[in-house]
């Protein structure tokens, strides 16, 4: 099929092209710079130019598809105000691309952060989550899922605290990102809350079979390591850069604090025995090997 994707260039972006050009699908990739334009047709997808404010160049790049993957995010988490625009941005993307696809059965894959559930682990079962700092990504995600009674396969998948490659990537990189500016690896609280993780590479696999296979209206989660304690994986970054680990506060890490100090293990059973996926490649605490 030809899919349309939102956040081609990214991390997870961008396995997940390689991964659907990989197995016999086009790509129909949006473009906001000459340079991911660059990036995105070298890889083999065509393109079409704008962001996520060109409510117009969604819709039709959405027209001319057999489903769309939306994995575009601003990713500025400098303030409470440009989380919440970021937020209020992805909002709208995703009602323009859901009100495009109502009623022609196609598939609507869009991302999320898996839950967390107090005392244990959390499970595809479990909603999201709609209060604190990002709850306004929930709300979206919801709505898209509801557009199953609407005729769109939607689905939701659901990405850890930290999607790495070649130790780079997600809550793990930005602690590594903050430990390079501050000379401190540090974590905060005890260091003991768990954070889940997922190679993207195995991420994009996820996202491919539940473009193909999911049912309308589901959520999947693409959890490798189910949780790792935040001061291992600052002990890890500590030693690769050579510098102390130790606590700091919270207020260190901005308007994400309160989610970097939450334990949020998660689990994948159902999503590995439903869409047979099963994570080949390293695991956090191996690929944090890599920074240097």
């Amino acid at each position: 099929m030809q899919v349309f994707i939102t956040g081609g260039t990214g991390l997870i972006g961008s396995a997940v092209v390689r991964e659907l050009l990989d197995n016999g699908h086009s790509v129909l990739a949006l473009a906001r710079s000459d340079s991911s334009e660059a990036v995105l047709r070298e890889a083999g997808a065509a393109t079409v130019r704008g962001g996520l404010v060109d409510l117009d160049v969604l819709r039709t790049g959405a027209a001319k598809s057999d489903g769309v993957i939306h994995l575009a995010f601003s990713n500025d988490f400098s303030s409470p105000e440009a989380l919440a625009a970021g937020i209020a941005e992805e909002g709208a993307a995703l009602r323009t691309l859901g009100d495009e696809l109502v009623g022609s059965d196609r598939p609507l894959v869009t991302v999320s952060g898996t839950p967390w559930v107090p005392g244990r682990t959390s499970t595809e079962a479990d909603p999201l989550p709609t209060d604190g700092p990002v709850g306004g990504r929930s709300r979206s995600v919801m709505a898209t899922l509801d557009l199953a009674s609407r005729g769109v396969r939607s689905a939701a998948v659901r990405m850890p605290r930290t999607v790495h490659n070649q130790g780079d990537g997600g809550f793990a990189g930005l602690l590594t990102q903050i430990a390079r500016q501050t000379g401190v690896s540090g974590y905060p609280g005890d260091g003991t809350q768990r954070w889940p993780a997922v190679h993207a590479l195995d991420a994009a696999v996820l996202f491919r079979r539940v473009l193909e296979n999911a049912p309308a209206g589901t959520a999947w989660h693409a959890v490798d390591d189910e949780g790792d304690a935040v001061r291992d994986i600052a002990a890890v970054i500590g030693r690769r850069l050579g510098l102390p680990v130790e606590s700091v506060p919270e207020a260190t890490y901005g308007p994400l604090g309160p989610i970097f100090a939450t334990d949020q293990p998660s689990s994948s059973a159902h999503t590995r025995q439903a869409l047979n996926w099963h994570p080949q490649h390293p695991s956090l605490l191996e690929d944090l090997e890599n920074i240097d």
